[in-house]
């Protein structure tokens, strides 16, 4: 499901050797989660949009079908709480074992990608390389 359509809430689990990469993420933040769709078929180009038979079939770049050349998910989600090196977000489009390949903070608007705690200034992150099945979505 999508996000307004109720997606739910799931923890993201990062691995140790990643964990400084989180230092700064907080409650409330705002991150786009980029995945990695492990069980899609990447030899499907059209599909009917919403898998509903009585839609005619669509080009998959037009739709949000999980199935896609290189099928690489977006989810804008909202941190709901950090615990160690998992963090709770949500909403998220995603199955439970989803490859997560990086994550990024929402950016375009007045504060994105800072903390809205005034103790921090200025913002910085940790730069690592990531590696495809570096994290994995649990529900």
């Amino acid at each position: 499901m999508q996000g307004f359509e109720g997606a739910p809430d799931a923890w993201l689990e990062v691995h140790p050797w990643a964990s400084r990469a989180l230092q700064g993420i907080a409650t409330g933040d705002e991150l786009i989660v980029i995945t990695w769709f492990h069980r899609a078929r990447r030899d499907t180009l059209r599909v009917h949009p919403r898998s509903d038979p009585r839609n005619p079939l669509a080009g998959v770049f037009l739709t949000r079908s999980a199935d896609r050349p290189n099928p690489l998910g977006l989810h804008p989600v909202t941190v709901r709480s950090v615990e160690g090196t998992r963090l709770r977000i949500g909403p998220i489009e995603a199955i439970d074992g989803t490859p997560v390949v990086d994550i990024k903070p929402v950016l375009g608007r007045p504060g994105a990608g800072v903390s809205p705690r005034a103790d921090r200034s200025p913002r910085t992150r940790s730069r690592t390389r990531s590696r495809p099945g570096t994290w994995r979505t649990r529900r």
